[in-house]
């Protein structure tokens, strides 16, 4: 989408991308930024932060914002997700609870809708194929992940998982959860009382993120070790896995050594199907899955790179500038950036080559 944010980008390399045209959201939160979430029918994002709240904002075709609504929650704020059709959003966080806004309602006061034992890591709506209404599912530090019908109080069903929830993501019948100790459970929402498969994560450190393929015949897995693993669902393709390195420097003058940085964020581009990488590097790169090949990188950002997502139609690339906790709490200092800023994304920057094929 050409000059989606003002004039022409400056010149690009083949590899090196182009941060000059990036424009900061209005009005950011006030502490780290932990998810980012675009509604699938407009250019609104909604944006949830250690500061206890969760903000939306509209964000038109110059890459001008403005906040639209907010709610708190009563502790710390860990994920946030849009109803499908865009009416609806859910946060939940440190306060082990999930909490509903009705953007129809006209008030900021979010509805309890869900409630853990422990801190709610991640939520996300969910359409379960026998079922009429749309469901919310949230994964928690109590090891459980959670079905709920938003009519009801209570749980419909609970999946009891081998640790803790560090990350979840869903894409039409494939949810995929990611554990502490490397657990990764598949589960066919046909069948979302059971797990369809569950293995070892290919990385050999711990679990960050996982993002699912957007024909959902996979998934991609990012570790704090600076590594992604590209993984399919089914026996039938396990030669396609592979696992790659990414978001690691070498010092200078250093050749023998690598400073490796976690991969805090993956996202797929909606139409064409090749996806990103984000670290605490403060880099964030696009690659060709299928070729095996990396589209473009970016120069360094100035701080960690905490969530990234795409907007409906893959026109624009929001990433979230703020301290990740990865050096503890003595590095949280009041000098580190705290921003969301917006990428306009050119086709030639995250589309795959013409006549690159499955490798």
């Amino acid at each position: 989408m050409a000059g989606l944010f003002g004039g022409a980008a400056q010149q690009q390399t083949p590899t090196q991308g182009d941060l000059s045209k990036d424009i900061a959201l209005t009005n950011p939160p006030e502490d780290s930024i932990s998810d980012l979430s675009f509604s699938s029918q407009s250019d609104h994002l909604a944006v949830a932060s250690w500061d206890k709240k969760v903000r939306i904002y509209e964000i038109n075709s110059n890459g001008e914002s403005a906040g639209k609504a907010m709610f708190e929650h009563q502790g710390p704020v860990l994920s946030v997700h849009w109803s499908k059709d865009g009416t609806k959003v859910v946060g939940a966080g440190a306060d082990k609870a999930a909490r509903m806004l009705d953007l129809q309602s006209g008030s900021n006061n979010a509805q309890q809708v869900a409630v853990h034992e422990q801190p709610i890591r991640v939520t996300r709506f969910v359409d379960i194929p026998q079922s009429a209404q749309p469901m919310l599912v949230t994964g928690s530090w109590d090891k459980t992940v959670k079905y709920w019908d938003l009519r009801t109080p209570n749980p419909v069903a609970t999946l009891e998982c081998q640790e803790r929830v560090y990350t979840l993501d869903v894409k039409d019948k494939l949810m995929v959860i990611g554990t502490a100790d490397r657990y990764i459970n598949i589960v066919n929402l046909s069948e979302p009382q059971k797990f369809y498969k569950t293995i070892q994560s290919p990385l050999k450190w711990q679990t960050r993120v996982v993002s699912c393929f957007t024909d959902s015949t996979g998934f991609a897995v990012g570790s704090i070790e600076g590594r992604c693993a590209i993984q399919y669902v089914e026996e039938k393709d396990q030669s396609s896995n592979f696992s790659f390195k990414c978001h690691r420097e070498n010092p200078p003058n250093q050749r023998d050594i690598s400073n490796v940085y976690s991969v805090n964020a993956i996202s797929f581009h909606p139409v064409y199907g090749t996806f990103s990488t984000a670290g605490s590097d403060g880099t964030f790169h696009y690659w060709d899955k299928d070729a095996k090949h990396r589209l473009k990188g970016y120069p360094t950002v100035g701080g960690a790179i905490s969530a990234t997502t795409f907007n409906r139609t893959g026109s624009i690339f929001a990433y979230a500038v703020s301290y990740d906790w990865s050096k503890g709490f003595s590095h949280n200092t009041a000098q580190y950036p705290n921003k969301v800023m917006l990428h306009p994304v050119q086709a030639e920057e995250c589309k795959a080559k013409p006549g690159s094929k499955k490798r």
